[in-house]
């Protein structure tokens, strides 16, 4: 799995940037408010990325944060938004605006985005509202209220143990990272689980 890029921008188009990695030119589908946050071509970048495998391709889509791409797997999870939609929700919304708008039911802001009716909006609200927490009360908030989802190592494997457990994935997410944080790096499998279950369970 490619979860991140560090490189030169070769180029970037109407939707996509090309990443030169050592040589290694990558081409990344993105929303128009990461291109934006992306710089000029031939400078250093890197970007946060998700890799999607189907039976005939397989593509990269980036971010400039690591909060965008965590929503964006969120939108990618409600029934009707593809990868498309969710990019699109992206370019109209910062994180934190998207979280306040979801956490409030306001689903004239998510129809704001280009593809995006009614319907598929309240849609987006019914079933993402339970899984970001509160709305926030002033302005941004770190990740847009979600936590990152860990993707290698022992973070990866205290996730998916809390969840077999019966904890919601951002429950999970949130008490893992409050568990690493505690313990600091070097940090075993066994006493990373034991910290965030009980985290998990205040």
């Amino acid at each position: 799995m490619i979860a991140k890029l560090k490189g030169l921008l070769d180029s970037t188009g109407i939707d996509h940037a090309v990443i030169d990695v050592n040589g290694v030119c990558y081409l990344v589908g993105a929303s128009s408010r990461t291109l934006a946050a992306l710089g000029a071509v031939g400078e250093a970048v890197t970007i946060h990325t998700e890799m999607l495998v189907s039976d005939d391709a397989i593509r990269l889509v980036g971010f400039a944060r690591s909060d965008e791409r965590d929503w964006y797997r969120l939108l990618t999870h409600v029934q009707g938004v593809g990868s498309r939609v969710a990019l699109a929700i992206l370019s109209a919304l910062e994180p934190h605006e998207l979280h306040r708008a979801v956490a409030t039911g306001d689903k004239a802001m998510v129809s704001r985005a280009n593809g995006v009716g009614p319907k598929l909006a309240q849609r987006i609200v019914n079933e993402l509202k339970d899984k970001i927490g509160a709305a926030p009360g002033g302005g941004p908030v770190s990740l847009g209220g979600v936590a990152p989802l860990p993707t290698d190592g022992f973070s990866a494997d205290a996730l998916s143990a809390l969840q077999n457990l019966g904890f919601k994935p951002h429950e999970a997410s949130l008490a893992v990272a409050a568990a690493e944080e505690e313990l600091g790096d070097g940090a075993s499998l066994d006493a990373l689980v034991r910290l965030a279950l009980r985290k998990a369970a205040k």
